[in-house]
């Protein structure tokens, strides 16, 4: 039976607190997904619609009392919806069968905030493929989203247990259940009977549900965010009355910014600090204290988030440094604190942050230790270190560039860059955002949530990349074991603007903020040096743009007049789409004079402008204009045309990206999941540890996605390889299996054209003899392909990235080059299309020097093929398929090699989960 989310009742009455909100000298047993016997991954902390956090678990028989006590205190039409019957206490038997489960027929999770259960849901199998779903959420929470949470959850577990459809019963009157169903995106069946209504409905993904899903994960965390960053009410604990803490600092910087809320300060023993009223505790602050920033000492620190939680504060800035960044000790302490604040459903900036910045007026919060901030403008800045949030807010400040909202993670405990995204997708004060990522903790996520931030504003990011020699002290991240260009392509994939310094970063933040996207990569140059015009026109070509205008070079004396002819001839002419204006001082003729002339042309058209003003780098000094529907603009000038033309070149490209079709995600028919998955689970339940496919198990599994893979027969002697080919038919080749010789360039290892017996017995004696010495005489006989273009596709499970799928041409190009093209799952037909074009040796698939070109159609598809088992499927360690033989008729899998071993706890699973 379905139970109800009816509107609030009464409060879950309080229980033991969760141990993680205690002194370490009050021990508690703490129930986890460990101790209720079900999977540590269905575990996890969630974002609420409210952007409160809760924490979701499998179901424990040590949750007696804490069913007894939720149930105790449900109104009783929550009850009746939940039972059909007004039951207002649960018996012995109820409650065995309510938290003894068996993780697989039967599966129940609980949510929890401080240790109270405040919602359960469960399933019940039906049969093979059904089972039944319910839900009882606290009065006092909902509305917060809870049950869609739980259904998203469940509907996840039960398909990892083979379960595709669920069925509930609810009365006519719990409209909200029936919502709830309805709402996740699913076709919703229903029919009434006995006066219940009967719903059912497939939990297979669709595109639907799934967009469904992202759009809650998405207001849920933006929310939150906003939570963050709009305080009313803002305390600082660790307010100190000596002007050189930290303490002091923040509180002087809060004040100086002008803080429109209500400010505390939390001092043991002051009245007041700053003229700022103080209280001995959080607890003591009179109403709802919204944000708590943390400046005490890291031991301190705990007990502080555990009065923190008592007192309802919604989030935490913690400034502390001494965490995981300082060692073994730290991590503990660090992983304390992030336990302790998650389990009161707070969010966390930090530890070691350098602070949070709001410009918006209605707020004008700047909790940092910066000594000098910029105005407020429009860009949104993110960074993970203190010292380098120093330099962002430094280099902005000298740029000129206002900032909308900054924020400086430091060890990421909670908040990070994925977040912010969030936020900014949907903020109307923030047109650029720029991150500098020290470190990735999931890739994935961040993938998909800068593609939606890219198609609605700029993202540039400076990274130093995802191995473990970049992650800095105290962040929590995984190792990977792919190459850096695979990240590379994640960005690309994304639309987001990779640059390599905060240099970079704001020489393009300059250009998007302060003039239009260029509409193509057509070029004009215009200046008054002819060696800065060829150096501008060289810079264009090294980086593809197209000089179709120019370059123009005046006499250093010319007028202004003469400079404003020949800008707007540039600005006009149909076949530019950006104008690069390059001066040196001008002998005759003041600079302010040429300033102006170009920002009055310049504010003519809709086209992008960068400028080089000898000694001249940002958006300020007289470069400003009011453009002809009334908005304010400026052009950027940059101390080199080189910078400029870079910065142009990046924006040019993300236009492109912005412009393009981004595709539908890739769903090949004729998939068979059950079936692959019977097949791993047989191979894992024989070999625990994992271990490589046969080439039956091969087979079997790639053909459950529509692969086939060509057969290959093992012989150990010549009559053996002579059968072979005549079961097979000729023509046939005789290949050697060592990796000695396998992937050598040209036939050390091969004969081929094997048309008889009598050639079999030929090549088979000639390999023999040039391979004995080598131990290289294991042999396979294999039908002839037809020739074409050999291709490796693999698909690896990295720790970091989840599935990374790779294209290369066989032979030199991947052995010797490199040249592989990598991208993340899910692909869209654009993304698979973009992964074999993003080879160099691509056009040997085309019709290389009068070649026939390849069936593109049909790699296509075994593109698709493969990167939709590899995202299905993370016990699939590796799958290579090699070679395949691409030609003009087809594709021929003639190869293929896949390790399976116990799954990966991926790091963006498919329901909502906080990292």
């Amino acid at each position: 039976m379905a139970d109800g989310t009816t509107a609030s009742g009464e409060a879950p009455s309080p229980r033991a607190v969760d141990p993680d909100l205690l002194d370490e000298t009050q021990p508690m047993e703490v129930v986890s997904a460990r101790e209720s016997g079900g999977p540590v991954e269905w575990e996890a902390d969630v974002v609420l619609k409210d952007g409160s956090v809760a924490h979701v678990r499998p179901i424990a028989p040590a949750d007696a009392d804490g069913i007894r006590a939720f149930h105790a205190h449900q109104s009783a039409e929550s009850i009746y919806l939940r039972f059909f019957a007004p039951i207002r206490e649960l018996s012995a038997r109820d409650i065995h069968r309510f938290t003894h489960v068996d993780h697989h027929d039967r599966v129940a999770l609980v949510a929890t905030l401080n240790g109270d259960i405040i919602g359960i849901g469960r399933f019940d199998r039906i049969d093979r493929s059904s089972a039944e779903v319910a839900f009882n959420i606290s009065d006092r929470f909902q509305g917060k989203g809870i049950g869609s949470v739980m259904l998203e959850h469940l509907a996840a577990i039960a398909q990892e247990v083979g379960i595709t459809r669920f069925t509930a019963e609810v009365l006519p009157q719990n409209r909200k259940m029936i919502t709830v169903f309805k709402e996740a995106g699913y076709e919703v069946s229903s029919r009434i009977e006995d006066g219940v209504i009967e719903v059912a409905f497939d939990i297979l993904p669709t595109e639907q549900s799934k967009a469904v899903q992202l759009a809650r994960e998405h207001r849920a965390e933006a929310r939150s965010v906003s939570t963050i960053l709009f305080p009313e009410t803002v305390a600082v604990v660790g307010a100190s009355r000596r002007d050189d803490s930290i303490g002091a600092l923040v509180m002087r910087n809060i004040l100086g910014a002008g803080f429109a809320g209500r400010l505390y300060a939390i001092h043991p023993e002051a009245d007041q600090i700053q003229g700022v009223p103080a209280y001995p505790s959080v607890l003591d602050v009179p109403g709802q204290v919204d944000l708590a920033v943390v400046v005490v000492p890291p031991k301190q620190a705990l007990a502080v988030v555990r009065e923190c939680g008592q007192a309802g504060v919604r989030a935490l800035l913690v400034l502390s440094s001494g965490f995981a960044e300082a060692g073994e000790e730290g991590v503990k302490l660090q992983d304390k604190l992030r336990r302790r604040a998650r389990r009161a459903g707070m969010r966390v900036v930090g530890p070691n942050s350098f602070g949070l910045i709001n410009n918006d007026p209605a707020v004008r919060l700047n909790a940092t230790i910066a000594q000098v901030i910029p105005d407020a403008g429009r860009l949104g800045l993110f960074a993970q270190s203190g010292a380098l949030g120093i330099a962002v807010l430094a280099s902005a400040a000298r740029r000129g560039l206002g900032i909308s909202v900054f924020a400086s993670a430091g060890n990421r405990v909670d908040v990070s860059g994925n977040d912010l995204m969030q936020y900014w997708i949907d903020d109307p004060e923030t047109d650029t955002v720029g991150l500098y990522l020290e470190s990735m903790g999931n890739p994935r996520k961040f993938s998909r949530i800068a593609r939606h931030l890219a198609t609605v504003k700029p993202v540039v990011v400076v990274s130093s990349g995802v191995s473990s020699f970049a992650a800095p002290p105290g962040h929590r991240t995984r190792t990977t074991n792919v190459p850096p260009q695979a990240f590379d392509a994640l960005l690309r994939q994304a639309g987001v603007i990779r640059v390599e310094n905060i240099h970079q970063l704001f020489d393009v933040a300059q250009l998007t903020l302060h003039q239009p996207v260029p509409r193509g990569d057509r070029v004009a140059i215009v200046g008054n040096s002819d060696a800065l015009g060829a150096l501008s026109a060289g810079a264009c070509l090294s980086w593809g743009l197209r000089v179709t205008h120019g370059p123009v070079s005046l006499l250093p004396q010319a007028p202004a007049a003469e400079f404003a002819a020949a800008l707007d001839a540039a600005f006009a002419d149909p076949e530019v789409d950006s104008v690069v204006a390059a001066f040196i001082p001008p002998l005759v003729t003041s600079v302010s004079d040429v300033r102006s002339a170009m920002t009055t042309v310049v504010s003519k058209y809709e086209k992008p402008c960068v400028a080089t003003f000898l000694g001249v780098r940002g958006v300020d000094g007289g470069l400003d204009y009011v453009q002809a529907d009334g908005v304010s603009r400026s052009v950027p000038a940059y101390a080199t045309p080189e910078d400029g033309i870079r910065a142009l070149n990046a924006v040019t490209r993300y236009g492109q990206w912005r412009a393009r079709d981004r595709g539908t995600t890739v769903s090949p028919v004729g998939i068979d999941r059950a079936a692959a998955e019977t097949l791993i689970a047989r191979v894992l339940n024989a070999s625990p540890e994992g271990r490589s496919l046969d080439a039956d198990e091969t087979a079997e599994l790639l053909a459950a996605y529509g692969m086939r893979l060509w057969p290959a027969v093992v012989v150990d002697d010549v009559e053996a390889a002579v059968e072979a080919a005549d079961a097979l038919t000729y023509p046939v080749i005789l290949k050697s299996t060592s990796p000695i010789v396998r992937h050598q360039p040209g036939i050390a290892g091969l004969r081929s054209d094997l048309v008889d017996a009598e050639s079999v017995r030929d090549a088979f004696a000639s390999l023999t003899q040039r391979l004995g010495p080598l131990a290289a005489d294991r042999f396979v006989v294999q039908r002839m392909a037809v020739p074409g273009v050999s291709c490796v596709l693999r698909a690896t499970e990295d720790p970091l990235f989840g599935p990374v799928v790779s294209f290369s041409v066989a032979g030199p190009p991947t052995d010797l080059l490199g040249d592989v093209a990598h991208r993340v799952p899910p692909l869209t037909d654009v993304d698979v299309t973009d992964l074999i074009d993003g080879v160099k040796a691509a056009p040997l698939l085309t019709g290389h020097r009068g070649s026939a070109p390849v069936h593109r159609a049909a790699l296509a598809d075994l593109v698709a093929r493969l990167s939709v088992l590899a995202d299905d499927h993370p016990e699939l360690a590796s799958v290579e398929l090699n070679p395949v033989n691409a030609w003009t008729g087809g594709v021929d899998l003639l190869g293929a090699d896949v390790v399976v071993r116990p799954a990966l706890v991926r790091k963006d699973p498919g329901r909502r989960k906080m990292g």
